[in-house]
């Protein structure tokens, strides 16, 4: 049966879904939200929640666009990334230059006007620092992914900054938690597509070497340390102690699954911490966000 036509504007809809990488900066902007509700004197607005989400979206779609116009030619070269609308030649460079500029351009605005000044500055910084310099690091060297870590955490903190006005300390305690969660997270993605990064000159493991025990060790330690940054919030009384415990049953599951990554050392180990982390993401912040004092 011949595979049924779609209509030149569904087509043009989904290739601007798979620009913005809808389903990443769902994920991203989730975070941002979340954390937007836990600053201090804030209660659940569906006005306020709304604007935050549309800007982060504009924000976070801008970002992946540059990445995605960018990086055309070794999208091309990777099964996973193949069919992207730039990479597969149906949008221009032009028009994924274009849609970037005005939904980061819109973004940045809607959170100046809506929030406060303060967030629109980390906002636009945080997509420079994605675009312009964790993108092209990325075929140079693994601490790319530490630079990377900055622009994923940012949301986290642009959320507190949004409710806030200020860079308070609660702000950065969830920027930490971000920061350090995406190490075992990526590194683990990193790991069950290795050969298709290698073949575009991709270097995002802590090894030269690949996916060796060192890595696995490297993943093992940054989700140790997310078990003392999962108190913080507590500490700082931001939240109760339901949290603490959810948060911490949330790390040791982490842990375990990334020690059982450095017994087993394959990509089976390799995606149960990807999919492990993608579930402790927000597992944390709803617990922290449903247990605020």
């Amino acid at each position: 049966m011949a595979e049924r036509a779609v209509s030149p504007v569904k087509q043009k809809l989904r290739d601007y879904y798979q620009l913005m990488k809808f389903t990443l900066s769902f994920t991203v902007v989730f975070s941002s939200v979340v954390c937007y509700l836990l600053a201090p004197g804030i209660s659940f607005s569906w006005v306020a929640v709304l604007l935050l989400f549309v800007a982060g979206m504009l924000i976070t779609g801008s970002a992946n666009a540059i990445n995605q116009v960018v990086e055309k030619d070794t999208d091309a070269m990777m099964k996973r990334t193949s069919k992207r609308p730039v990479a597969a030649g149906r949008m221009s460079v032009d028009e994924g230059w274009t849609f970037a500029l005005i939904a980061g351009t819109i973004g940045v605005f809607m959170m100046g006007y809506y929030f406060n000044w303060l967030s629109a500055g980390i906002s636009a910084f945080s997509l420079f620092l994605y675009a312009f310099v964790y993108t092209p690091l990325k075929k140079k060297h693994s601490i790319a992914v530490l630079i990377g870590g900055i622009p994923g955490a940012l949301p986290c903190l642009i959320g507190w900054v949004a409710g806030t006005d200020e860079l308070s300390m609660g702000g950065w305690i969830l920027f930490g938690i971000q920061f350090f969660w995406q190490f075992p997270h990526f590194w683990a993605i990193a790991w069950v597509a290795y050969n298709d990064y290698s073949k575009a000159g991709f270097k995002l493991l802590p090894d030269k070497g690949g996916p060796t025990k060192y890595a696995a060790v490297q993943a093992l330690l940054y989700s140790i340390i997310l078990v003392p940054l999962g108190v913080l919030p507590y500490m700082w009384n931001m939240t109760g102690m339901v949290s603490v415990v959810i948060v911490g049953l949330a790390n040791l599951f982490m842990i375990f699954q990334c020690v059982r990554l450095f017994r087993e050392m394959d990509v089976k180990a390799a995606r149960r911490v990807m999919f492990s982390s993608y579930i402790y993401l927000p597992v944390v912040l709803l617990a922290l966000l449903g247990d605020k004092l």
